[in-house]
This record gives structure tokens, C-alpha cells and sequence, in this order.
């Protein structure tokens, strides 16, 4: 009965999850796609609550669904109807550069993809136990990949700069019209 009770929660949860990422990219209010993207962060935490992943699982709630997903409600919210389509007649260098991540983001898929067939990630390395402990990865922030942690943490601040002078801009194109 247990069993059956864990793959109804895991079908709810994906199910939960595939919708959720549908209306995040369907929904034409930043808002909502915001409140989508919450959602959907919320269903993978239970995905990976079921896969015995609880720290990650805390970690998704706590760091993506919870600081960062304000952050990106408060900057919708600051520039109120300009972030509907912040890009709109913008530079064409936005538009090449849009595409080219894109396509290179492909081409990285496209790699991962053959080289699995291929067999090339078929030999795995062995996992020790502390593996995904929040002791290790603590160990791990602040030794082997602090730069790229700090790194982090200056881009976060830059986008909450951004969204204020984003904003600043808003409201005197509103105070001169």
C-alpha cells in the first residue's frame, strides 16, 4: 500500500511539475509566470523529497522558491507594466546574441545526448557516502569552487542593481510623460 502511495504522490508531483512549467512560459502577466516557476520549484522539492534527497529538497524551498523567487517578484513588481516585454524594440544585438546562446545551448544538449548513446557516460565514478551531505557540500563552497560561489553572489547583486535602475528609468519615463 506504501508503494502505491509513494507513486501516486510521484505522478501528482511530475504532473504538478510539467504543468507548472507549462504556465510559466504560457502566461502573458510576469506575475504569474513568477508565481508559476514558485510552483513548479515547490513540485520539484517533492520529487526530490521521494528520491531520499531531503537536503537538496530544503535547499530548492529555501534558496530558489523562497530568496530568489522574491527577488524576482519585487523586481515585476518595481517595474510594473515595462516588465511585460522589458527587450521590445531593442537592439538587434540582443536578438543575435538571444540566438546565439540559444543555439549553443542546443549543441551542448545535442553533445550530451550523443555521447550517451555512444556509451561515453557509461562508466561512473564511485560514490562515497558523505557524497551530497551538507557537510561536503559546505566543504566544498568554501574550498574547491569558492570563487565560482562569490562569483554568484556578485551576479545576484547585479541583477537586483539592474532591476532598481531598470526601475529608476521607468518611473522618469513616467514623471516626463
Amino acid at each position: 500500500m506504501g508503494n502505491v502511495l509513494v507513486w501516486v504522490i510521484w505522478v501528482a508531483a511530475a504532473l504538478s511539475c510539467i504543468g507548472s512549467g507549462i504556465a510559466v512560459i504560457s502566461f502573458t502577466n510576469p506575475f504569474y509566470s513568477a508565481l508559476a516557476l514558485i510552483g513548479n520549484l515547490a513540485s520539484l522539492a517533492v520529487l526530490f523529497l521521494l528520491a531520499s534527497a531531503e537536503f537538496v529538497a530544503a535547499a530548492q524551498i529555501l534558496v530558489y522558491a523562497g530568496a530568489v523567487m522574491v527577488m524576482f517578484l519585487f523586481v515585476i513588481a518595481y517595474l510594473g507594466g515595462r516588465a511585460d516585454a522589458p527587450w521590445a524594440g531593442g537592439p538587434r544585438w540582443l536578438q543575435i546574441g538571444a540566438f546565439v546562446v540559444g543555439a549553443a545551448i542546443m549543441i551542448e544538449v545535442i553533445v550530451a545526448l550523443a555521447t550517451k548513446a555512444g556509451g561515453g557516460l557509461s562508466n561512473g565514478t564511485e560514490i562515497t557516502r558523505s557524497f551530497g551531505s551538507p557537510a561536503e557540500i559546505g566543504r566544498l563552497f568554501l574550498t574547491d569552487h569558492l570563487l565560482a560561489f562569490e562569483i554568484t553572489s556578485i551576479v545576484l547583486l547585479i541583477a537586483a542593481v539592474g532591476g532598481v535602475v531598470l526601475g529608476m528609468k521607468t518611473q522618469a519615463e513616467g514623471e516626463a510623460s
